[in-house]
């Protein structure tokens, strides 16, 4: 039995909860909450993984410790869990990409995972062509742009509220430029995308970002514009909203149990 670990069970974590509650030789041996979450979820857990455990922390003992962690509950928690798993040897799956802007927790996953024969798989989350961007790498990237856009609303409770007026706009506003590090502490919660584009491609100093609110859209559009040695990359996306959490894109949650059911499966993309 293929023992499973989530680490957040908001939206996302309920979805991939859901997802997997169907397959066949996968368990979910524990689900990871903080605070009042921890009460609050039980029932839905009962009902979606009824072999849980539900822990504020992960046990990785022996005998308990799964064999894989998927992460999907923040920045925070890329430090708190996923470090402690790989240094366990225990991969792990990470959703929260944006976490990664700090150099020293990139280098903290790094070390881990390669002391303890482990390994952490970064999802594509809600853009694709990453696959892509990662081989062009090879053969040398010289500019890669990241733009992202969404509704007014998508950008509210962030820094952009400081730079306009979100609920009078009449058109686009830029409320951010700069690099995709800059990008990711300003907006630790939007900027998980730029953060995977920029580790994909040329790095988080170098990747330049753009985030606009734009009231003539309705779905949060991600677009990746790329040149090297290869030739040009240009991709824009589209995203339909997680039903469950307009917010968040059902796109990153469906890249979130690809990575997790690739674990396992005998042929992978």
């Amino acid at each position: 039995m293929f023992e499973v670990a989530i680490v957040g069970f908001g939206a996302i974590g309920q979805e991939l909860a859901r997802g997997l509650a169907g397959e066949s030789g996968v368990r979910i041996s524990q689900i990871i909450v903080r605070g009042p979450g921890l009460d609050a979820g039980r029932a839905l857990a009962a009902s979606l993984a009824p072999d849980a455990r539900m822990l504020s922390a992960l046990d990785l003992s022996a005998g308990k410790r799964p064999d894989l962690v998927a992460e999907c509950a923040g920045h925070l928690a890329v430090r708190q869990h996923v470090v402690p798993a790989l240094r366990a040897g225990v991969a792990c799956v990470v959703a929260s990409v944006g976490a990664l802007h700090d150099q020293a927790l990139l280098e903290a996953l790094e070390q881990a995972a390669r002391e303890a024969g482990s390994s952490v798989r970064l999802i594509a989350g809600a853009i694709g062509g990453i696959d892509a961007l990662t081989a062009a790498r090879l053969a040398g990237l010289d500019q890669v742009r990241y733009v992202g856009r969404k509704p007014p609303a998508g950008w509210v409770g962030t820094p952009a509220e400081r730079v306009c007026d979100l609920s009078r706009l009449t058109e686009a506003c830029v409320i951010f430029r700069g690099s995709a590090r800059e990008a990711a502490r300003a907006f630790p919660k939007n900027a998980n995308v730029a953060a995977t584009v920029a580790l994909a491609g040329l790095g988080l100093d170098r990747t330049e970002v753009e985030l606009v609110a734009d009231p003539a859209v309705e779905r949060n559009v991600h677009a990746i514009d790329a040149s090297g040695a290869f030739g040009r990359l240009s991709l824009s996306l589209e995203n339909r909203p997680l039903p469950s959490n307009p917010r968040t894109s059902a796109l990153a949650m469906l890249s979130l149990a690809r990575s997790v059911r690739d674990a396992w499966a005998p042929v992978r993309f």
